[in-house]
């Protein structure tokens, strides 16, 4: 009788043991997410940093007192304004790429490391474009980021951070500068325009000239080539003559040398000289004899020609 009694206490005994057993089990079992850390402590103390993956924890000892996330993350940097070295006040903004690396430290080491860095980023800006004219920070945009972000880990490695890039959203200056800066820009591009109407006029002038030399090149040669051409002709043209007259007195020559020829030789000459008589006669009543007074006939002969001739004259 009592052991029946017994048996319900038991049963609840057990029941009562699974369910704690199954508390246990499932409050010492942690799943950590990837690029996710948990910081366990026991007894309010830094005990154990958990990464991805299975991790065990000792319940009702120790607890989970942070989760980090280990992504690269981005933070906004508010507005502030910041001095140039030309004294120029200007309003700057950006943007922060951070990373956890060590989560104990961003935990332990600073309240609110995301805060911290900001806090941080937005001195160093303004140390930085203090160092800087104002035409500079807008040629220089990603040195001055490249700066900021190597001041900033350096001040920051304790915190267990590390800032990634930072980059500079925007640049505003006081409305005066911006009018000036676009008189500049506005002279800057009339000049530009000017310098290249000029080198267009320029190089217009420069092909112009370089036409009409050419032109004149080609006249003065095709002056010269007609001129070659023309001297050709005539040398060639001498040729041609001088060699028909050789011809013409090769052969005047070959003939000569015979019977025949020496007599008509003889009376070519003697027409000349009958010509010749002819025309002292019609000038003069003188009335010229050979020198040769012995040939009787021929002073007759020629006496009697000479008659002729004047009478056919008249």
């Amino acid at each position: 009788m009592d052991i029946i009694e017994l048996l319900p206490n038991l049963f609840n005994g057990w029941i009562f043991l699974a369910i704690f057993i199954i508390i246990f089990i499932r409050s010492s079992v942690k799943f950590v997410p990837q690029n996710s850390a948990f910081i366990v402590e026991r007894f309010g103390k830094y005990n154990k940093t958990m990464e991805a993956g299975l991790n065990f924890i000792v319940p009702f000892i120790d607890r989970i007192a942070y989760t980090r996330s280990l992504k690269e993350q981005a933070y906004d940097v508010p507005q502030q304004s910041a001095i140039t070295k030309d004294n120029i006040s200007l309003v700057v903004d950006g943007v922060l790429y951070l990373k956890v690396l060590d989560p104990a430290k961003a935990c332990y080491g600073v309240d609110d490391y995301v805060f911290s860095v900001t806090q941080l980023a937005q001195t160093t800006m303004r140390s930085e474009v203090g160092k800087l004219e104002l035409d500079k920070t807008f040629e220089e945009r990603e040195n001055l980021n490249t700066a900021i972000v190597s001041s900033i880990n350096e001040a920051s490695e304790p915190w267990g951070v590390q800032v990634l890039r930072y980059e500079i959203k925007d640049i505003e200056p006081p409305r005066s500068v911006l009018d000036a800066m676009e008189r500049q820009m506005k002279a800057e591009r009339e000049k530009r325009a000017v310098i290249l109407e000029s080198e267009g006029q320029r190089q217009s002038d420069i092909n112009i000239a370089e036409g009409e030399k050419q032109a004149r090149v080609l006249a003065a040669e095709a002056e010269r080539s007609e001129q070659v051409l023309k001297a050709e002709g005539e040398a060639q043209a001498i040729l041609a003559v001088a060699q028909a007259q050789a011809e013409a007195i090769e052969v005047v020559g070959r003939t000569a040398s015979t019977e025949e020829g020496q007599k008509a030789i003889q009376l070519e000459l003697a027409g000349k000289a009958i010509d010749a008589k002819l025309a002292i006669a019609k000038e003069s009543s003188i009335v010229l004899l050979p020198d040769n007074q012995s040939n009787a006939s021929t002073m007759v002969a020629e006496a009697m020609t000479i008659i002729n001739k004047l009478n056919q004259t008249k």
